[in-house]
């Protein structure tokens, strides 16, 4: 029953205006003040456990909150959903979840390669994106990782790419305050340090992912296999 209803409004998100709606919830939720971000997280773990579009919300809340409070948002927001993704797929879900992705060479690749990489290769593989956030959570559950080596290897392997998307989007807000003249205050200095801050994030993020993708090629990861779609059962 419980997979039922998930599959049923993750098939409803995908037919509906999903990105519209949550641009729409970002301004909304930049006038709510501190409970902003309460309702922030909460909607970002929903987004997780429906296989929703992060990168809209995670792009809004360096635009709403700002780098810091951006990140600390997103943060909690990711790790708690693909962590209650992981559950529901150990524990609610689990047998129609494995019946699906099963016998899909990636996954079978990867669960080989966690039986002996544990939550290392969890790591690995936040920080080298070759899974889509929102499916690789459902999957994770199927394997033989603990739980919380998972939440924690997940939550620092998010991290660098939470950053960047956050930086762009804080970028984002004081490019059209500067074009609307909303920002006139800001000094040449000021505005080298931001472009700097964002070129560094974006170098940064960019070494760390070659570093990922190298530190995968030497396990039994095979990253050419099709990644599966737990609620797929065609993929």
């Amino acid at each position: 029953m419980a997979l039922a209803v998930l599959a049923a409004l993750v098939v409803a998100a995908r037919m509906l205006p999903v990105s519209e709606w949550l641009k729409s919830f970002n301004d909304w939720v930049g006038d709510l003040g501190p409970w902003g971000i309460v309702i922030f997280i909460a909607a970002y773990i929903l987004a997780a456990v429906l296989l929703l579009p992060g990168s809209i919300l995670t792009l809004g809340a360096g635009f709403i909150f700002g780098l810091g409070w951006g990140l600390v948002a997103v943060s909690i927001g990711a790790t708690i959903g693909a962590s209650c993704a992981f559950l529901i797929s150990r524990f609610v879900a689990r047998k129609k979840i494995e019946a699906m992705a099963g016998g899909n060479p990636k996954f079978r690749s990867i669960d080989k390669a966690i039986g002996k990489q544990g939550a290392k290769l969890i790591f690995l593989l936040r920080l080298s994106p070759l899974i889509p956030f929102n499916i690789s959570n459902y999957f994770y559950g199927l394997t033989a990782v603990r739980f919380w080596p998972y939440v924690l290897a997940s939550w620092i392997g998010m991290l660098p790419g939470t950053f960047l998307y956050v930086y762009l989007g804080t970028a984002g807000k004081a490019g059209l305050q500067a074009v609307s003249g909303a920002d006139a205050g800001r000094s040449p200095v000021e505005w080298t340090f931001l472009g700097v801050g964002l070129l560094a994030t974006i170098v940064v993020t960019i070494w760390v992912t070659k570093i990922a993708r190298a530190a995968l090629s030497k396990t039994d990861f095979d990253p050419t296999a099709d990644a599966p779609d737990p609620l797929n059962p065609n993929s």
